[in-house]
């Protein structure tokens, strides 16, 4: 352990504690540290009645998601919600999809519930990683299986189609409706696909579909699409739904730099053979406007940026859709990250903090995803199959800082207008301190403290005699650069003990930045925001 830091299991038990004395006297503060906000667009007002029905028609397979997501992360929702008489316990119950507190390391916050299980519910609950590792079924690693005991109690695996096969099959008959109805070819394409893959839990020809999708107004995005749920193998897909419409301004705007993508690669700050993947260049880089979140995408912290599909073959034939949601993130900026950034940055360079380079930071961590190493140098397979339950926290601190790296390269090319280097990097740090909240239960809230600690340990910022942050510019363009280097080697080398290692002292919070953070929570700060669906 380093001197002055401790682990994150110390502010877990911090949290236990306050979640005790939460239990004793109302939830209600914890539901305040979510700010809601109305979640719409007035691109609605731009659709035809046919637009609307089919967005009525995702709206209810949404619903549907989300009861899939409940059961899922924790069982069922209905015994939960209908247990607790304290209508708070019962909204922070909805916000974090059970009684464990996603924001606060996943900490119980309602009587008799113990930790979470790290498997949720993908797996049985006395499931031991020796158990998994000696179960022979080729099967078991799949996104879309979960594991079950048979009547001898041994285990076995379900395909989501069977597991969950009465949602899906609402799910599938809204959705073919919904076809029936657009005008769109491409969305009707999608959407048909779609259904096959609920019917078959093969998913590929509906990823090629959707990335081919590229001139509808409304999008949804829907399935079991993110891993990070299952923290036992970080292996099974949560259900998820958000339905989108296209800025098509904001969107024209994005579209050079998916031409730029491979010249980004070539870029990147590390050595020449860790940086010879070619990203396709079908990849779209577009704006909307998010109207409704449901499951995984809408527990604890909200989402505010889309980079999919997750699968390679997709990746290395068409790339990726880089969705910006933009009311999301403008959301954000203006009730959690600008506050942050007036509290903890000195008064000189408080100038720097702009919603303008948030959005550019954020755009570009998606774009980061889709750039790097994909495939290890020295034959230990893929990055994720090398570094294992690593994978998504390096992964997210990879997309955090290549994101800034080429949003500072692209200003320097005259290619990003309105912001500067030090507007990026200023926002970037203070986002920092916006993400670490999110807990070490989050891939990128330990992606954050890696990165917090590495550019503070290389001069990029430090605190000044009033207990503020001054950035030091030059300095944090260098530990940009050499953060980069170090994440991209440890991938494109596959080294997962390096990798377990260095998190384990590193995705910690200091003392400093605990005392940062307390500063933030006594001035009312909101920790993420809650939506109120107004459409």
């Amino acid at each position: 352990m380093k001197t002055g830091f401790y682990f994150i299991g110390a502010l877990a038990a911090m949290a236990a504690v306050s979640c005790s004395e939460n239990r004793d006297s109302g939830l209600q503060s914890k539901v305040d540290e979510y700010a809601v906000v109305e979640v719409t667009s007035p691109m609605i007002e731009t659709l035809s009645d046919k637009d609307m029905q089919v967005l009525n028609l995702f709206r209810s397979a949404g619903r549907v998601i989300d009861g899939l997501f409940w059961q899922q992360t924790f069982g069922d929702r209905d015994s939960l919600l209908e247990s607790l008489s304290d209508p708070a316990a019962k909204d922070y119950a909805l916000i974090n999809y059970g009684p464990w507190d996603r924001l606060a390391d996943n900490e119980p916050f309602i009587e008799g519930y113990g930790a979470k299980p790290l498997g949720a519910n993908y797996y049985p609950r006395d499931i031991t990683a020796e158990e998994f590792a000696a179960f022979d079924d080729p099967d078991k690693n799949s996104l879309y299986t979960v594991l079950r005991r048979d009547a001898d109690g041994n285990l076995k695996c379900v395909w989501y189609r069977d597991e969950y096969k009465a949602q899906l099959d609402e799910i599938c008959r809204y959705l073919e409706e919904a076809a029936s109805i657009t005008e769109n070819e491409g969305l009707r394409n999608y959407l048909t696909k779609r259904v096959e893959a609920f019917r078959t839990d093969d998913y590929l020809e509906s990823d090629l579909a959707w990335m081919d999708m590229k001139d509808s107004k409304i999008d949804i995005v829907i399935g079991p699409i993110e891993n990070y749920d299952d923290k036992l193998n970080e292996a099974k897909a949560s259900y998820e739904c958000f339905i989108l419409l296209k800025d098509e301004e904001r969107s024209a705007e994005l579209a050079k730099y998916v031409a730029m993508l491979p010249e980004l690669q070539k870029m990147l700050p590390c050595r020449p053979e860790y940086k010879t993947f070619v990203p396709g260049t079908s990849s779209d880089l577009n704006v909307y406007d998010a109207i409704y979140y449901s499951g995984d995408c809408n527990a604890g912290s909200k989402t505010i940026a889309i980079n999919l599909p997750n699968d390679e073959r997709v990746h290395a034939a068409k790339g990726t859709r880089r969705l910006q949601l933009h009311n999301s993130i403008t959301a954000k900026f203006g009730k959690i990250l600008l506050p942050i950034g007036r509290l903890l940055i000195e008064p000189e360079q408080r100038r720097h903090l702009r919603d303008e380079a948030f959005f550019w930071n954020v755009t570009f961590h998606e774009v980061a995803h889709g750039l790097g190493v994909k495939e290890t140098v020295n034959g230990k397979g893929t990055v994720d199959e090398a570094l294992g339950t690593e994978k998504t926290t390096w992964e997210e601190a990879k997309a955090d800082i290549l994101g800034l790296f080429m949003v500072c390269r692209l200003v320097d090319m005259k290619e990003i207008p309105l912001i500067t280097k030090e507007d990026a990097i200023t926002t970037f740090i203070a986002g920092l301190v916006r993400s670490v909240r999110f807990g070490s239960a989050s891939s990128h809230g330990r992606a954050n403290m890696m990165c917090y600690n590495y550019l503070k340990e290389n001069g990029a910022f430090s605190r000044n005699k009033d207990g503020l942050y001054h950035i030091d510019y030059e300095k944090a363009l260098e530990a940009i650069n050499s953060w980069a280097d170090l994440i991209l080697t440890v991938q494109a080398e596959g080294n997962y003990e390096f990798a377990k290692e260095y998190a384990s002292m590193n995705a910690v919070i200091s003392e400093a930045l605990a005392a940062d953070i307390a500063n933030v929570n006594a001035h009312g700060i909101p920790r993420d925001i809650r939506f109120e669906f107004v459409w």
